[in-house]
């Protein structure tokens, strides 16, 4: 008989820690009410899957920190994240760094003796995400929420999901 086991969900410290590491700031995070995307804002939608496509986990980023990230990591001024929240829509070079941000956010999900995850499709703001992903971020339950600020750039939100 084979023993289902779940993929951690990470502690706000090890989001900080990883977080800090990768865009070289030293981050601050708070716990926050739960995120579960906002359309009309704007929302990064990430799904991890294990190597049985099965989904694991989802996280979810709101417009300001899809900015704010996305442009730290790549070394881009606090005004490019500025224009790119004012339009609502994020520039190609900062998806593509919002996109390495949220496959290394995978390392917090993978746990010695629990099944390997890695990210596998990321929807941008401004984009549709899949209705079953959507529906993923307002599980309740195994789940982080944070306020999250990155120094110089501001604060946004960010919900990572554990599913299975």
């Amino acid at each position: 008989m084979s023993t289902w086991v779940m993929t951690p969900v990470p502690t706000a410290l090890d989001a900080r820690e990883l977080l800090t590491g990768l865009l070289g700031r030293e981050v601050t995070v708070q716990m926050s009410d739960a995120f579960v995307g906002d359309e009309g804002a704007g929302t990064t939608y990430a799904v991890y899957q294990d190597d049985q496509a099965r989904t694991r986990a989802v996280a979810v980023m709101d417009l300001a920190l899809s900015a704010y990230a996305g442009a730290a990591i790549g070394l881009m001024p606090v005004g490019a994240a500025e224009i790119a929240i004012e339009e609502k829509d994020l520039p190609p070079v900062m998806q593509e760094n919002l996109g390495e941000v949220l496959n290394v956010l995978a390392a917090l999900l993978n746990a010695e003796d629990c099944p390997h995850v890695k990210l596998t499709s990321v929807t941008h703001v401004g984009g549709s995400p899949d209705p079953e992903v959507a529906a993923h971020a307002t599980t309740v339950g195994r789940r982080l929420d944070l306020e999250v600020t990155v120094p110089q750039f501001g604060t946004g939100r960010l919900a990572i999901v554990g599913l299975k």
